[in-house]
Parts: C-alpha cells; sequence; structure tokens
C-alpha cells in the first residue's frame, strides 16, 4: 500500500520456526526484503471472511506495522495494519475502515476480523473482545489470483517494499474462513481453543515459503538471526 511520507530500506532475514504452541515466524529486525508467503486451501474469491493470527511486537512509536497482506496484480486486495497511532485497521481495494483499541503491549495478542459483503458489516475482535462494528465495503468482493505475505506490505505484485512498514516480531496461529464465525467460536479460539476447520488458511497444514532474503528453515541452524526448525 503506498504510503508517501515513506522511504529507506533494509535487508535482514526472517525464521520459520515450531514452539510448544505450533509454528510461529520470526521477523527478527525490521527488513525491505524478508517476507514468507502462505499458500491457500482455496483461492480467495471471498464475499465473507473471517481472519485470524497472533502477533508480538516490540516496535513502538509513530510507525504502520503490516500484520498481513493480500495482494493481486493492481490491487491491495486485503490488508491489516496496525497505525501509527495504534489503531488496527482493514483495507480491501480501497479507504480502510479503522478500530480503536487498547493500547497492545509487547505480549502475544490475538486479533480477529469479520466481514462480509452483504451487510458491509465488520467486527475487530482483539483477546476476544469484540469492537464496534463497523459498515465497510458494502457489496464488494475479495478477488482471487493474488499472494497472501506475512512479513511486508507489496505496493505491487510481490514488489517494492518498505523497510519502515515491515513487520518485526514473532507472528503465530494465522487462520482465515470463507464464512463469519459467531463471536463465542472467537472467544474461544482466543483463550486458545483450536478450530480445525479453517478452509481457506489452516496454519496447522498450510504451506510456508519464504522468499526474498528468508533462509529455507534448515538454513537457520547455527544463525543468531532467527530460529531452526525444531
Amino acid at each position: 500500500m503506498q504510503k508517501q511520507h515513506k522511504g529507506y530500506s533494509s535487508t535482514i532475514t526472517d525464521a520459520l520456526a515450531h514452539t510448544n504452541a505450533g509454528r510461529s515466524l520470526v521477523f527478527p529486525e525490521e527488513t525491505a526484503s524478508s517476507l514468507v508467503e502462505l499458500t491457500p486451501a482455496k483461492p480467495l474469491s471471498l464475499d465473507a471472511f473471517t481472519l485470524c493470527l497472533r502477533f508480538a511486537t516490540e516496535l513502538k512509536g509513530k510507525r504502520e506495522v503490516i500484520l498481513f497482506a493480500y495482494r493481486t496484480q493492481y490491487f491491495d486486495e486485503l490488508n491489516v495494519w496496525r497505525e501509527t497511532d495504534g489503531r488496527l485497521s482493514l483495507y480491501l481495494s480501497g479507504p480502510g475502515a479503522f478500530f480503536e483499541v487498547p493500547e497492545l503491549g509487547p505480549l502475544a495478542n490475538h486479533v480477529c476480523l469479520t466481514w462480509e459483503s452483504l451487510t458491509g458489516r465488520t467486527t475487530m475482535y482483539v483477546n476476544g473482545r469484540s469492537s464496534a462494528s463497523k459498515i465497510y465495503q458494502r457489496g464488494h468482493r475479495v478477488r482471487p489470483g493474488g499472494k497472501v505475505i506475512l512479513g511486508q506490505d507489496p505496493d505491487n505484485f510481490l514488489g517494492d517494499f518498505q523497510a519502515e512498514q515491515s513487520f518485526v516480531g514473532e507472528i503465530f496461529g494465522v487462520n482465515m474462513w470463507d464464512h463469519v464465525l459467531p463471536s463465542v467460536a472467537i472467544q474461544l479460539l482466543s483463550t486458545g481453543e483450536d478450530f480445525s476447520d479453517a478452509n481457506v488458511l489452516d496454519w496447522a497444514t498450510v504451506t510456508i515459503i519464504p522468499t526474498g532474503t528468508a533462509p529455507s528453515p534448515q538454513s537457520c541452524q547455527g544463525s543468531g538471526k532467527c530460529c531452526k526448525l525444531l
């Protein structure tokens, strides 16, 4: 997503790791080249969705942080951000929907978004608690043919990354459904309940592809900058 006030880059690595809680992705430093692609189980041709993920970051100050990006050839189809003022936001091929949330500390947070085209109803959940719903992009449809990216915001199709928008920290538990989950299910997810029916992205089984300067899991062995696959 083009942000005109941006403008420098750096190069580091990201990492794929296993923890006791399952797979996780660790991005230890700011970078304009490291990213991870997720391969969805079905095309993202969506008139409704629920997207959930867990993340922990120590990034502070007036800085945008990309949490999730789905980019087609010409559009930012589905992006989730932490904005410079701490709000969380959703962008679906146009202006965003913004949500005031409590300040997210450095410990892991569970974030879910639900959206449906028919009504435009959009709700943000943080650690199981819901925001006030907004009406956003009624009648819209998320289009297939793109790439799901973690760690970077592509301003064109898998390119033009900006280091100061990159994610630094740990991401895990990325799951997506092609329908709106009820709030009680999202509350259970936030407590660690495992739902195996995520039919677009299932974190337990999704193929994770490091690209750019991101090493393969095996090449992390012995490196102080990334975690190895355990």
